[in-house]
């Protein structure tokens, strides 16, 4: 019988990638999520039986620990990006984490890969940043045999970045940035999922990677770079780090009084904190070098998936052509 692989937050962007990679390398795949019926869709990426969502929430002991049972390697994908109701920095990603650490060596799991994010770090001012960091710290101690990952900025063709500016686009003549002048190193998804199925075979050591594609830009000039690929002309205005702060504490205390009836989709002031730091490889721990990947870059991938935002869609270069004629 093939080795099992329990991926929490399988079904996720990232995730599915993984999933996929783990499958194709004969693997059996437990995907752990908290709705399994909206994640029957990995079913597709192997075999009969060989990929299968199972419930699990990250808070709860018991679920978690029966996602883990059995498992020979464990892979932790969950995180968020904005807190909900129930769904907190500090419950999900420092509490949560511990939490599959804990029960991954209790359950004689052999490897534990936990995916992170650049930025992590347990003195950051932003409350994300931090608990990333205190969940690092948290796993590391419960479970010292693992490969935590920390992409920059990772895009793909679900991502909701690229995606998210391409749609604002079509519809505003203007694209007000935060943090404009702000450095990223976008990654392609898979380059992580191939790094994360690698990690999860026990092809590099223990240790801390931050991954980043081979481009290093500004928020603005990503940009740029994806109303050049969208054929669109818009104005790019940077908007001030105070008027920011004051933008998204109104619109959080808008959330707060409203008792969560209005969500903060805008922009928050975890979010305004971490827009204010670079987000680049630091060369201070590994890399992709020590996994033998070369990262895609850009222009080699958004093509493949903004051609939809274009004014004609993908029929944008046929018109272009026949307006030259």
């Amino acid at each position: 019988m093939s080795n099992l692989v329990t991926i929490f937050g399988g079904s996720g962007f990232l995730g599915r990638y993984i999933a996929s990679r783990m499958a194709k390398q004969g693997w059996r795949v437990r995907v752990a999520v908290r709705h399994p019926n909206e994640a029957l869709f990995v079913r597709t990426y192997g075999g009969v039986g060989q990929v299968e969502p199972v419930l699990a929430n990250i808070r709860d002991e018991e679920s978690t620990k029966k996602a883990i049972k059995g498992a020979k390697v464990v892979i932790n994908c969950v995180g968020i990006l904005l807190e909900g109701r129930r769904q907190k920095f500090q419950t999900v990603q420092v509490q949560g984490a511990e939490r599959i650490a804990n029960l991954s060596s209790i359950e004689g799991v052999e490897r534990l890969v936990h995916i992170s994010a650049i930025g992590a770090d347990t003195n950051s001012k932003s409350i994300s940043a931090r608990t990333k960091g205190e969940g690092e710290k948290s796993i590391l101690n419960a479970f010292p045999n693992t490969v935590i990952l920390r992409p920059s900025l990772v895009f793909g063709v679900e991502d909701g970045f690229f995606n998210r500016f391409a749609a604002m686009s079509r519809m505003s003549p203007v694209l007000p940035l935060i943090g404009a002048e702000t450095f990223f190193q976008p990654v392609y998804v898979d380059d992580v999922a191939l790094a994360a199925s690698s990690a999860a075979i026990g092809e590099v050591s223990n240790g801390i990677y931050e991954l980043g594609g081979p481009d290093i830009e500004t928020f603005r000039k990503l940009i740029e770079r994806m109303l050049k690929v969208v054929r669109r002309k818009k104005l790019i205005i940077n908007q001030p780090m105070i008027a920011a702060k004051i933008l998204s504490y109104n619109l959080d205390m808008l959330q707060v009084i409203s008792f969560n009836i209005f969500k903060n989709f805008i922009v928050t002031r975890d979010q305004v904190k971490q827009l204010a730091l670079d987000n680049v490889v630091t060369n201070n721990v590994g890399t992709f070098v020590d996994f033998g990947i070369t990262p895609k870059s850009m222009d080699v991938i958004l093509e493949s998936y903004l051609y939809q935002y274009r004014p004609y869609g993908q029929y944008t270069s046929i018109h272009e052509s026949a307006g030259d004629n």
